[in-house]
């Protein structure tokens, strides 16, 4: 998923023709081996770091931005964890990424996350994006597990809400699951029922409010919004507005890889509605 904080940053140029002359000899040995990462440039500060991190976030610099977090992997700083949380899990979308580098990009992502949740509760991001590695570890330890973890996500995904209203993305992530689950399978449900003595319940109509509702916080934000806007209206035969939501999915700039599959998506239902 794409997500969604950016920063508005200053000009490369400027900023780099200001450090070099101001360096010490010390100084600019330091800045040396720093520019030894040819894609990063050298930054002086946390800050700095994390405004670097949001503005390569913003292009779609997707292994670049990995490059610059990785570096900050031992940090204590839930604002460094949860970024590379997402930035570990960005890298493994890409489609040049080998299944076994999937799954060890997909671990880390949650292990990064785990680790900004236990540095700061009280971090939003650090909720959301742990119920979103959660979400995806599963994939990878089977639909008892995956059902299992199911309260676990919502519970962080409702307090990410709770701590930032605003944010669009929680607001959709939750929506995702409501659809998720109100179009799960026979067989899970009944792998659902075994697991809880009150199975996780959700119907399309609780789906949408909460897209619409993220739509309301940010207008076209995430191309997958607009997507699962088009489903949810599909699931509820409101043929008109689903097309109007897959039209709006389909013309989206595809900057990413999933905006990518969200546009190819898009096409085919839109081929389907006639």
């Amino acid at each position: 998923m794409r997500i969604w904080q950016c920063c508005v940053f200053c000009d490369c140029q400027n900023r780099k023709a200001l450090f070099l002359v101001t360096v010490t000899p010390l100084s600019f040995l330091i800045y040396e081996r720093v520019a030894h990462f040819s894609s990063v440039r050298a930054l002086d500060s946390a800050q700095e770091v994390l405004e670097q991190a949001d503005y390569l976030y913003s292009c779609g610099e997707t292994q670049k931005l990995h490059q610059l977090l990785v570096r900050h992997k031992d940090s204590d700083d839930a604002e460094f964890l949860w970024r590379l949380a997402r930035g570990s899990r960005d890298l493994a979308l890409l489609s040049s990424i080998s299944a076994d580098e999937k799954k060890r990009l997909t671990y880390e992502a949650f292990d990064y996350a785990k680790k900004a949740l236990e540095k700061n509760q009280a971090c939003f991001a650090a909720h959301k994006w742990f119920a979103i590695c959660l979400s995806d570890v599963g994939d990878y330890e089977g639909i008892k597990v995956k059902i299992g973890n199911s309260y676990t996500i919502r519970n962080h995904l409702e307090q990410a809400i709770e701590l930032n209203p605003k944010d669009a993305t929680s607001i959709h992530i939750l929506g995702y699951w409501c659809f998720a689950f109100a179009e799960l399978a026979w067989y899970q449900r009944k792998v659902a029922a075994v697991i809880f003595a009150s199975p996780p319940t959700a119907t399309y109509e609780e789906a949408l409010a909460f897209f619409l509702k993220a739509e309301e916080v940010d207008p076209n934000f995430y191309s997958k919004n607009l997507l699962m806007l088009g489903k949810s209206y599909m699931m509820l035969s409101d043929v008109k507005r689903a097309a109007l939501w897959l039209a709006k999915a389909r013309d989206y700039p595809a900057v990413t890889e999933e905006d990518k599959q969200v546009h190819k998506e898009a096409l085919e239902l839109l081929k389907k509605l006639g």
